[in-house]
């Protein structure tokens, strides 16, 4: 007579199985294995593929056990859960910034005019002339020159804001020019009408409604944009003198917070780099846009376009906005085109005027002068101003690219964000072919080196050919 089996088997990869006809079970321990890869050994010794289902009394139950430490586990979960308070908490920022424009625009362009302005007072300090009064100096002589320049243009401005309904009745007319020549936009037609129809008022039109009604809104949206700005402007000076008076009190407090040496040596060579950077770019781009602007006048004044001073003037302040503002120009001078001019081709001499100014600066004068140091990449400064136009309107548009630039430099001097740089900047450079990165790229460790690389290198030739 045989004796009975033992009621433990070991599978064929060394796993442990229970086996009983009684529903009792003994649990030993034995390596990972999992149920779909496991073969199991029956009560007769023959080696059998495991049972989709398992029945307690009559089966052989593989065990399997899992390598995941209960800490690692732990600390997987607390990852994703910061990961998804991160995401949360900068979205929150987002929409905070949003709706905080009144607040945070004048913070923000106070701290990008000290970038700008804080040499020129560190230069008087030098020169035995206190912060206070350096700073003092230098508002008044920005605050002079806005007011020069406003008071010459407020004669046109308001020549042209007399000229308003006259101009917006110009505009319809062209208008019902362009909306003739177009079968589903033309005004309605009137059939022919008896005596009794000639006393009755004529089919109203859509359009001129709408236009009128948003005129009267449009007022009241200037009115209002003007009350806010002026606030906005008078917040900005002062914040701009505190911190121009006390920019050395500021940064010094905030280097003797930080407890580490190489953090303050970081935080010094980012704040001053930034202070370069942004001031180098701010006064190159205000040279250049003054030459467009002075361009753009004298051209429009040889095609006698009225107020040409005022139309240079809008041309060089709106060219500060990278891509859209150009196109914001180009839309202003059409309509003036439009409403000053009948010929068809008078009408587009403004716009084709700018077209030429603004090709001749955006290819060869700003990549000139600008230089590779500052050069950032088109997407980022792109996608920037997007962001901050959408987040701020008209000021964060302007914003854009100095905020850029802030943001390069602190991802240069983070280990954690310096791959952001890589996309920020532009180095002028033609980069490297994608078959080049495929060959030179890092292996993987040394044990698995071999391994790796006999099952992906099929795949890397075949992906090395298709590029």
């Amino acid at each position: 007579m045989t004796p009975p089996p033992s009621p433990v088997s070991s599978t064929a990869s060394g796993a442990n199985v229970i086996s009983t006809n009684e529903g009792l079970e003994t649990i030993t321990s034995a390596p990972a294995i999992s149920v779909a890869d496991a073969s199991v050994i029956n009560i007769s010794g023959a080696i059998t593929d495991p049972p989709l289902f398992f029945d307690r009394r009559n089966s052989e139950i593989p065990i399997e056990k899992t390598n995941l430490d209960p800490t690692e586990a732990k600390k997987g979960q607390k990852s994703r859960v910061e990961s998804y308070v991160k995401g949360l908490l900068f979205v929150g920022i987002v929409f905070l910034l949003r709706e905080g424009q009144a607040f945070f625009v004048p913070v923000v362009v106070a701290i990008v005019f000290t970038f700008l302005l804080s040499g020129p007072v560190r230069w008087l300090h030098r020169h035995k002339i206190p912060e206070v009064y350096g700073a003092g100096i230098l508002i008044i002589a920005l605050l002079a020159s806005c007011a020069l320049l406003t008071s010459s243009l407020l004669g046109p401005a308001t020549q042209w804001w007399e000229r308003l309904p006259t101009t917006a009745t110009a505009l319809a007319a062209q208008i019902d020019r362009v909306r003739a020549s177009i079968p589903f936009l033309s005004p309605p037609v009137t059939s022919n009408t008896t005596k009794r129809d000639l006393n009755a008022s004529p089919p109203a039109d859509p359009l001129k409604e709408k236009l009128t009604s948003e005129g009267v809104a449009l007022t009241g949206v200037i009115i209002s944009h003007a009350l806010s700005f002026t606030l906005s402007a008078v917040a900005t000076v002062l914040l701009l003198y505190f911190l121009l008076s006390a920019e050395h009190w500021v940064l010094s407090r905030t280097v003797q917070a930080i407890p580490y040496k190489r953090t303050r040596a970081l935080v010094i060579s980012g704040v001053r780099s930034a202070q370069r950077e942004i001031g180098r770019f701010l006064t190159t781009l205000s040279i250049i846009n003054i030459g467009v602007g002075v361009a753009t006048g004298f051209a429009l004044s040889q095609i006698n376009l009225p107020n040409p001073i005022l139309w240079g003037t809008i041309a060089g302040v709106l060219n500060f906005i990278p891509y859209i503002g150009p196109i914001m120009i180009l839309v202003l001078l059409t309509t003036v085109g439009l409403t000053t001019y009948e010929g068809s081709l008078t009408t587009l001499a403004p716009p084709l005027c700018f077209m030429a100014i603004h090709a001749i600066e955006s290819n060869f004068i700003s990549p000139w002068f600008v230089g590779r140091r500052l050069a950032l990449s088109r997407v980022s400064v792109f996608l920037s101003v997007m962001f901050w136009g959408w987040v701020w309107g008209l000021a964060g548009a302007m914003l854009a690219v100095p905020l850029l630039i802030v943001l390069r430099n602190f991802c240069k001097r983070n280990k954690r964000y310096r791959w952001l740089s890589a996309y920020l900047e532009d180095c002028g450079k033609q980069p490297a072919s994608l078959v080049s990165l495929m060959k030179n790229g890092k292996s993987t460790t040394r044990r698995n080196r071999r391994t790796d690389h006999q099952a992906t290198s099929p795949v890397t030739t075949e992906t090395i050919k298709s590029l």
